[in-house]
């Protein structure tokens, strides 16, 4: 599996970022359906606002980071590559496109339903918890605490409510979406070291076919950062999280947000391996 667990570390980012709530003016509720709730203000009030924002520096640093444990080019050279890669994203483009779906797939009362939500102090409280938590720099905490949190919460219901959450939030699925999308980058690029020629469909479907053995690698992931991310938030508050993401209005939200995504970083990544064999036949051939 190229990249190693370093990798599954992306899970975090795609499963648990949030962001600050939408300040939605007071109105009567036949008010507000007969306004047209704009999807990117809802969208810049849910989690995905900093996940987007921050896919360039994730994606980046996932690819360097394979590249190094391959061992295959020098470190200067992973580096370089590492830069190429954060500037094929532009977060702009992909909000764009994901707003684009969400005002195309979702009812205005449903947008509302969810800007209502991330105006409530519950959702406030529990997007800055989730934005603490996805901060490359405590990703290394979530791993080192990992067992003390098993012991903490053991059979309590905050692990018991895992299965609900991550069914609900599509944790685990996003998360193995963003690790293909750095594998097939990576794998684009290490591409380009090599004489044989693999178009962008079959790397894809090579890296698809590992989705299983992802799966269950990156689900324990998913487990530790829920256990660390929520755990200052009281059981009845997480009920009212769990209870919007299964909402209509929720569980919509987050289907073609999660939909939208994927396919907005897999065509970015589609070009990586053609921007880097450029950028990488020098040190091929004088190797």
């Amino acid at each position: 599996m190229m990249g190693g667990n370093k990798i599954c570390v992306f899970l975090m980012s795609a499963a648990l970022l949030g962001s600050p709530a939408l300040t939605v003016a007071a109105t009567s509720p036949a008010a507000k359906q007969q306004q047209t709730v704009d999807a990117r203000q809802v969208l810049r009030a849910s989690p995905m606002d900093d996940i987007i924002a921050q896919y360039p520096a994730m994606m980046s640093q996932g690819i360097r980071d394979g590249l190094k444990q391959t061992g295959q080019v020098p470190p200067m050279v992973a580096d370089a590559v590492g830069y190429a890669v954060s500037n094929s994203f532009n977060p702009q483009k992909i909000e764009q496109q994901v707003a684009g779906r969400l005002q195309a797939e979702l009812s205005n009362g449903q947008l509302q339903a969810v800007a209502d939500w991330y105006n409530t102090p519950v959702a406030q409280k529990i997007s800055r918890a989730e934005v603490a938590a996805s901060a490359p720099a405590v990703w290394p905490q979530i791993s080192a605490q990992a067992d003390q949190l098993a012991q903490r919460f053991g059979n309590t219901d905050r692990a018991k409510s895992f299965v609900r959450f991550n069914r609900a939030s599509r944790a685990t699925q996003s998360a193995v979406d963003t690790t293909i999308a750095v594998q097939l980058g990576l794998a684009s690029t290490m591409a380009a070291f090599s004489s044989d020629s693999v178009n962008f469909e079959t790397l894809q479907k090579r890296i698809e076919s590992q989705r299983p053995v992802l799966k269950g690698v990156v689900e324990q992931q998913v487990f530790n950062s829920y256990l660390y991310a929520y755990q200052d938030i009281s059981g009845a508050e997480m009920e009212q999280y769990l209870r919007f993401l299964e909402s209509d209005a929720g569980a919509a939200f987050t289907r073609v947000v999660s939909s939208g995504v994927k396919q907005a970083v897999i065509e970015p990544v589609e070009s990586i391996g053609e921007q880097l064999g450029q950028f990488l036949a020098p040190q091929a051939t004088t190797k």
